[in-house]
């Protein structure tokens, strides 16, 4: 494996190490600021909103001063973040220190992601999923480290600056193995000529199948626990361990990812995967029996695992120039709606919950899932088609 593979792993890595490490930590800091569950909400609420704000400005920055300079700068701002929001002592801060950290840890995800694009065209194979397997495996590492400061009494202040240490050491051993490029002048980033990104459906395609996938595992994570309780009647315990196996189950179908689609192809991957995670899905809602529901989201897991990343490498092959390089924008333009579905999921589906039961409302997000089929297939035609027209207008050129 060449050294800018293993640093592009190592970035996505920390980057899930960093959520990882904080999200865990949120009932001590909750504590720390005296927050209501309703003021701690559009706390929580602020980090999302940063990173849409962010990814729909990365696009253009990271165009001009390259990948590697825009992670340095996203794993720097957010080391400095993490220990504002550690030690906050009122709501207001937190707040604020939660949608800066929202927003670096945006500009690094598009960073990294277009990294990771870079990587895949100097080596001429898939290996987005690989990629994004070292975030999984890195909030995994971080959260269970998180874990153990809590039961050992660390304050979060003291566990998110020990953390923060840790992430800029990392950093620095590998940033100089990040893909970088040079600034682009005016003329080289400006509109190609295959039209406006709003006018181009492969992109909505592709948006489409990473905020499916995006609603997909943000109800997984956070009601799959309830919904083992409610509706399966395990302990509350047992119930942790339905989002244990959906995270496992992702991680390792991540690093079979490349296999799977240098093997079928990104379509057929795509297909078989959201199928797969809708079957799950609709396991966990419908069949009243803990076995099912461990079955169920260990489906999801996998089936979901290749749609995020291969919708935004597939976004980022969409924009390469003739010179190899490009997909800033488009990667940036995928990115952006699909963290909109981490804002918009959990309401939409407590809502649902509300009105009828959590059972009804994992149907829903399984057709949400089974929604990536259409959109996967729609999106092969019109990449087919983009391409021929960019052949014709080459030739009548």
């Amino acid at each position: 494996m060449g050294r800018d593979r293993i640093a592009v792993f190592a970035v996505f890595a920390l980057n899930g190490a960093v959520l990882g490490s904080w999200s865990p930590r949120v009932p001590a800091i909750a504590e720390q600021v005296h927050a209501s569950p309703g003021a701690l909400g559009i706390a929580l609420l602020g980090a999302s909103i940063g990173m849409i704000i962010a990814a729909s400005l990365a696009g253009r920055a990271i165009e001009r001063i390259g990948a590697r300079a825009a992670v340095a700068a996203g794993v720097v701002a957010s080391v400095l973040l993490l220990p504002v929001i550690g030690t906050a002592t009122s709501i207001f801060v937190l707040g604020l220190g939660l949608a800066g950290l929202g927003a670096s840890v945006g500009t690094w995800d598009v960073a990294m992601n277009i990294a990771a694009v870079a990587v895949e065209r100097s080596a001429a194979k898939p290996l987005m999923p690989i990629m994004h397997a070292g975030f999984s495996v890195g909030a995994l590492v971080g959260s269970a480290l998180a874990g153990l400061a809590a039961g050992n009494h660390w304050t979060p202040g003291s566990h998110l600056l020990v953390a923060s240490a840790v992430t800029l050491l990392l950093l620095l051993t590998v940033i100089r193995s990040v893909p970088g490029v040079e600034p682009r002048t005016q003329a080289q980033t400006q509109p190609r000529a295959r039209g406006s990104l709003l006018r181009r459906p492969l992109l909505w395609l592709l948006a489409s199948i990473a905020l499916c996938s995006a609603i997909a595992e943000g109800a997984s994570t956070d009601w799959s626990a309830l919904l083992m309780v409610t509706e399966h009647g395990v302990d509350q315990g047992a119930a942790a361990l339905a989002y244990s196996v959906f995270s496992l189950a992702m991680a390792a179908a991540r690093f079979g990812g490349t296999w799977l689609q240098q093997r079928f192809g990104a379509t057929a991957t795509l297909v078989f995967g959201a199928s797969a995670a809708a079957v799950g899905l609709l396991l966990t809602a419908v069949l009243p029996f803990a076995a099912a529901g461990y079955i169920g989201f260990g489906m999801a897991g996998a089936g979901l695992s290749a749609a995020f990343p291969v919708a935004l490498s597939l976004a980022g092959h969409a924009g390469r120039r003739s010179d190899g390089s490009g997909g800033e924008r488009e990667l940036a333009f995928v990115t952006m709606i699909a963290y909109s579905g981490f804002l918009i999921g959990p309401p939409v589906i407590g809502g649902i919950a509300q009105l009828t039961s959590l059972s009804w409302s994992f149907v829903v997000v399984a057709v949400v899932a089974g929604m990536i089929v259409p959109s996967a297939l729609l999106a092969a035609r019109s990449g087919a088609r983009e391409t021929r027209r960019v052949s014709s207008r080459s030739a009548g050129a």
